[in-house]
């Protein structure tokens, strides 16, 4: 404990320990398989990170997010701790790059994404590097039953083949107990090794408000609460439609989802965290993974599909531990919306078959043709050819990856890429050329090599720094210097791909087993109507409610929620009808009668004494006869 206990307060600066934190620490040292189940804020990271620089070898991350690989890598190597991430935004040279330098240098974490296991010179790389134990932060994602299923963790199977013996630790914040069960399972867990900690949130207040006009709440909130604030909604669209109009209304704000490029959500998000705007409205693409604890706010404008899903997104206020509020706004449609995801996230088998022959007819494969093949798909143009809508068809293009005919994978990024036309006598021999365009190209002659004789990888931000100009600026600069002929730039792109791993089969033999549509939508169903009870409940405890989806039955009521403070406001009220009530049988005590008005001069609110009145009288225990008020 000493070593550990030295660790953290040499690189983290903490003194002790949080939670089960060095409980996880100790089985992970000791070579067991272990799953942490902890909150939002809960200091995952710290488990791994600890346990890493407490062995020898290098810690094996794996991740689907790559705003937390670059956080933490960022923070590792402020440490002095020598880190490195594998991503899709890197080159072929980078990646080779990275996996050798990990190799053959002193590292300490590897952080990877999922898909990584896919690779198989990922695979051969990773039997020379010397891994002491494998994290899965997020393992939620290799269940079935979980709510964010991700096939592409399916091949985290390979792991434990390609590195027997090393222990498994699987970290993540939202699981059912049969998710919990299922996360082991699917790992090949040794044996069954679990560590909870509680999901109660003291600091954090949760509100549900049924309104009309969200937005408007939505302001009054924002105006009567001070602090960073996010702000979820479903679509990228509703994202920038709130943020113009919040800014508008003098509060502001900026929009945030997974159709931006990196380098735009990366300014995006500096500018949040440092404060230089106070509210992010954005999708669920944004939250994971991002490092900021004094969020005081977060506001659900349009209700997620699962309590695990909420659960998590609101847990992103009051990491500091201070005060704070999720407050789930909903109006009478929002029931409606929730059920009919379910037929969007699992349109008839009949569709399914049918966008798998039209997908195939649009990429040109037939019948027996297309093994191991990767095509680009280009979603927008197939769906005015083929009329279809996105949301569904999307939905299809899931189920037939689950189903093993072919691997979707949305909107991968190529970076951008750059190759002088001009050689570099002749550049340097051009005519006289704009101050800022001297900038770039003098920012891309310094920092990247053989750009006169192939295609380079660039990254705009990067050149924007050294230039000391805008990313926009940097841009049009080089579209500008690609009209010119003076190099030909190919900006990033984010397009989809379909991998086919085998030959196209005929449509007819296209068959989903219930294990990938009817028990998944069957729990679907289920996820969508515990959301709706939370909603739409107004007599049980809201904390209490998620502890419980969660197996955490032995919780109290939170008394600050809107229910327990509507329930509180109640019991405050009845309690002043009785004294009410007694008070006015005080005064009959005599057996006289008194006129009835003389019972508003008690000091008691005049509805009080109204209930209180209504009250004797229902139970019979007065009358009233000519304006007197007597005891029965």
């Amino acid at each position: 404990m000493a070593d550990f206990l030295s660790i953290l307060k040499r690189y983290w600066g903490y003194d002790s320990f949080r939670g089960i934190q060095l409980d996880i620490i100790e089985s992970i040292c000791s070579g067991r398989d272990t799953l942490g189940l902890m909150p939002t804020g809960g200091g995952k990271s710290i488990t791994f990170q600890v346990s890493s620089m407490a062995m020898e070898g290098v810690c094996l991350v794996v991740t689907p997010l790559i705003s937390l690989m670059k956080d933490q890598i960022a923070h590792l190597r402020q440490k002095g701790i020598r880190s490195a991430a594998l991503h899709g935004g890197m080159s072929h040279e980078e990646l080779l790059t990275e996996m050798d330098n990990v190799i053959y240098g002193d590292y300490k974490f590897l952080y990877v994404s999922p898909e990584r296991f896919s690779s198989d010179l990922f695979l051969k790389r990773l039997t020379k590097m010397n891994v002491n134990f494998i994290t899965i932060d997020e393992a939620h994602c290799i269940s079935q039953w979980g709510y964010d299923f991700r096939p592409s963790y399916l091949a985290l199977a390979h792991v434990r083949r390609v590195l027997p013996g090393r222990p498994v630790l699987a970290l993540t914040a939202t699981a059912t107990p049969k998710v919990v069960q299922d996360i082991q399972d699917k790992l090949g867990f040794a044996a069954y090794n679990v560590f909870r900690m509680s999901f109660e949130r003291k600091n954090l207040t949760y509100t549900v408000r049924r309104v009309e006009n969200k937005y408007q709440e939505l302001y009054n909130i924002l105006r009567r609460t001070s602090g960073s604030a996010i702000v979820y909604t479903r679509n990228r669209r509703k994202t920038r439609e709130i943020a113009d109009w919040l800014n508008e209304n003098g509060i502001k704000a900026l929009y945030y989802h997974a159709g931006l490029d990196h380098a735009d959500r990366d300014i995006r998000q500096v500018m949040w965290q440092e404060e230089d705007t106070r509210v992010m409205v954005a999708t669920n693409a944004f939250g994971m993974g991002i490092d900021k604890a004094n969020v005081r706010l977060v506001v659900h404008v349009d209700v997620p599909d699962s309590i695990e899903a909420y659960f998590q997104e609101a847990g992103r206020a009051g990491r500091d531990g201070g005060e704070a509020q999720a407050v789930l706004l909903c109006n009478g449609n929002d029931r409606t919306r929730l059920l009919r995801r379910i037929d969007e996230r699992y349109p008839s088998k009949e569709y399914v078959r049918q966008v798998y022959e039209d997908v195939c007819a649009y990429l040109q494969i037939g019948v027996g043709d297309g093994g191991e093949s990767v095509y680009e798909f280009h979603i927008d143009d197939f769906c005015r050819s083929f009329h279809y809508f996105p949301v569904p068809l999307i939905s299809a293009l899931h189920l037939l990856t689950r189903a093993g005919y072919w691997q979707y994978r949305e909107e991968e990024e190529n970076k951008s890429r750059i190759f002088f036309l001009l050689s570099k006598d002749s550049l340097y021999k051009w005519h006289w050329m704009p101050s800022d365009t001297e900038a770039v190209i003098e920012a891309i002659l310094r920092t990247y090599g053989g750009v006169f004789t192939e295609y380079v990888y660039i990254e705009e931000s990067r050149i924007a720094q050294k230039a000391s100009l805008t990313l926009d600026q940097v841009y049009h600069i080089l579209l500008s210097l690609g009209q010119q002929r003076i190099l030909h730039y190919i900006p990033r792109k984010r397009i989809p791909r379909i991998f086919f791993p085998y030959r196209r089969v005929d449509t007819e033999d296209v068959w989903l087993t219930p294990d990938v549509y009817e028990d998944r939508k069957k729990e679907c169903l289920s996820r969508i109507h515990a959301m709706i009870g939370y909603m739409e409940e107004r007599s049980v405890c809201r904390s209490r409610m998620l502890l419980a989806y969660f197996g955490d039955t032995d919780c109290k009521d939170c008394g600050q929620c809107d229910v327990c403070r509507e329930r509180n406001r109640g019991e405050k009220v009845a309690l002043q009808v009785q004294r009410a009530a007694d008070a006015i049988v005080s005064m009959l005590a005599d057996g006289q009668g008194i006129p009835l008005d003389d019972i508003y001069h008690l000091p008691f609110d005049t509805l009080y004494i109204k209930e209180a009145l209504q009250w004797l009288l229902d139970e019979e225990e007065l009358e009233v006869s000519d304006g007197m008020l007597r005891l029965k």
